[in-house]
């Protein structure tokens, strides 16, 4: 029988023992028990219930998210639909008002910025002409 089934006879606090022990002993030892402990599902960090409910949540929130961008699910209450579907279309209008505002103010900027460099270019003493010197 292999050694880590024997241990398996005993439950977990047998690998926790054993674990404590190996970081005792030598602490490769310990990390190295640690490691295939976990790796191998045998402390239920992140064999069945672990992972399947992290899961269980992406795919509920995801459910929830994806009609964004179609109609949203009914509520039962017509006036309220209404009153969501008209807050959402003026919503949506006001962040594509504030987006095409943000870019005309970052051209702009840009702009200023441009108009600014140039001018000190052109305000700059010419570097191939020589200097005259003044006797």
């Amino acid at each position: 029988m292999p050694v880590a089934a024997r241990i398996d006879e005993f439950g977990k606090p047998a690998w926790i023992v054993l674990m404590i022990l190996g970081f005792w002993a030598w602490w490769p030892l310990g990390l190295a028990i640690l490691v295939f402990t976990i790796g191998s599902g045998r402390m239920g960090c992140w064999n069945h219930h672990g992972v399947n409910r992290w899961q269980d949540k992406m795919d509920r929130m995801r459910s929830k998210v994806d009609w964004w961008g179609t109609t949203p699910p009914s509520s039962g209450n017509r006036a309220f639909d209404e009153y969501r579907a008209d807050t959402l279309r003026r919503l949506e209008e006001e962040q594509r008002e504030f987006k095409e505002f943000l870019q005309r103010l970052r051209f702009a900027k840009d702009r200023a910025e441009f108009d600014q460099f140039m001018a000190e270019r052109r305000n700059r003493p010419d570097a191939s002409q020589p200097h005259q010197t003044q006797p």
